[in-house]
């Protein structure tokens, strides 16, 4: 459905900055988020971008969050929020037609910068026809290139002018292709708190303050739980018996993933587990725990903001691990963003055949055991959150404004 009414809300009063391009006439910025999270990071971007340029237009694709910033939405973006392999299929017919009358109005419209907020499928062939075509363009995010097929870094500067980067690892690995690419941030270093309350959360999720608790996370996707689930509770059952009064705690991601959680929970094999499953509050989860059991992805990434000690577990389907191994195309000793990110294991993780119920409950059972062990994590964990919290949306902002407007000097940020 497409949302051509929005109206853009004014720049307060007290902002005086730079706000028209060379020509004279306002700028004009495009952008195309095709998810939640990518919306928020939109909206962010658009609210500093709104900040230095008051006078700006903005349109393309959004969401709520992206509206509320003052974009004007062609369409929303949750007309780009396919997954998996079969979805992607069934709807390719719908996404090539969306693209091709979004890149006619696009060139129709020619803003002054054109930004493409993750959905990689989607925008890397938006943003090479409109560099082409002489648009400057910006990719907001960047695949896990550290991880996968390095050399799709070539091909991403090939659509993109600048790339914004979320990990610092992510820049150099650009710099041996050629390719502008900075470091912004992660916007969630914004949002956690350095030192996260774990007795407020659990007061908030009416959980005991003196009982072990575990968070379990076994994925925000339906193939996720389906391949860790059963081995995430297994492993949650044997802690159990090991620890008395444990405290397992769920969130589950939506609708879907909480039927399919419920389901399993629902074999007499875990009958006797004290399991709570929250819709969504993944994080208050997480704060709220002593040791949080997850899939690998971005949720690592908020455990360890959440300064937890955590045990990570990730299994593929077998014919992409086959295809992974035959062509070596994992370039990474590490998985998980915080063993990444810290450049040695401080997260144990086991993948495909050594993700086991057995492993992973020995791995948890450590930390419960050894607090000094997980009391030294702080620390690791402290500059590492600094680290992330680069402001990331006024840092992504400035380096749009220089691309956007290379004639004139990089506005001032607002106090």
């Amino acid at each position: 459905m497409s949302h051509n009414d929005a109206v853009s809300s004014p720049a307060p009063a007290s902002v005086s900055l730079i706000d028209d391009r060379t020509s004279g006439a306002p700028l004009r910025i495009a952008l195309v988020a095709g998810e939640a999270s990518g919306d928020l990071l939109g909206a962010g971007l658009i609210e500093q971008l709104r900040a230095r340029y008051p006078q700006a237009t903005f349109a393309g694709v959004g969401g709520d969050a992206m509206r509320a910033a003052g974009m004007e939405t062609w369409h929303d973006a949750s007309e780009l929020a396919v997954m998996g392999l079969s979805e992607v299929l069934r709807h390719l017919p719908r996404l090539l037609k969306l693209r091709k009358t979004l890149r006619a109005r696009l060139l129709d419209w020619r803003p002054d910068v054109f930004i493409g907020i993750d959905a990689p499928d989607f925008n890397l062939g938006l943003e090479r026809t409109l560099k082409d075509r002489g648009i400057r363009t910006v990719h907001y995010v960047s695949p896990s290139i550290w991880a996968w097929r390095q050399g799709r870094a070539a091909k991403i500067g090939r659509s993109a002018d600048l790339v914004l980067c979320l990990f610092p690892m992510e820049p150099p690995i650009y710099a041996t292709h050629g390719v502008d690419a900075r470091f912004v941030g992660h916007p969630l270093a914004e949002m956690v708190a350095l030192e996260p309350d774990r007795a407020a959360a659990r007061d908030a999720l009416g959980l005991p303050q003196d009982a072990p608790v575990l968070a379990v996370l076994p994925g925000s996707r339906l193939g996720e739980i389906g391949r860790l689930g059963e081995v995430f509770l297994d492993a949650a059952a044997r802690v159990a018996v090991a620890l008395p009064g444990l405290q397992i705690v769920v969130p589950a991601a939506n609708v879907g993933c909480r039927a399919a959680i419920d389901a399993l929970l629902a074999h007499p094999r875990f009958s006797t587990l004290d399991v709570r499953v929250f819709d969504g509050q993944a994080r208050a989860a997480m704060v709220a725990s002593d040791v949080v059991l997850l899939a690998s992805g971005t949720a690592t990434l908020e455990a360890l903001l959440a300064k937890r000690p955590m045990v990570v577990g990730y299994r593929i389907a077998p014919s992409t691990a086959f295809l992974v191994r035959l062509f070596k195309l994992m370039k990474v000793d590490r998985f998980s963003l915080p063993n990444v990110l810290a450049g040695r294991t401080i997260a144990p993780e086991f993948m495909q055949e050594d993700c086991t119920p057995e492993n992973l409950a020995a791995a948890v059972l450590h930390w419960f055991r050894d607090p000094a062990a997980a009391d030294a994590l702080q620390p690791v964990y402290r500059d590492l959150h600094l680290q992330l919290r680069q402001g990331a949306s006024a840092t992504a902002a400035d380096a749009v404004a220089r691309l956007a407007v290379p004639a004139l000097p990089a506005p001032a940020r607002t106090p």
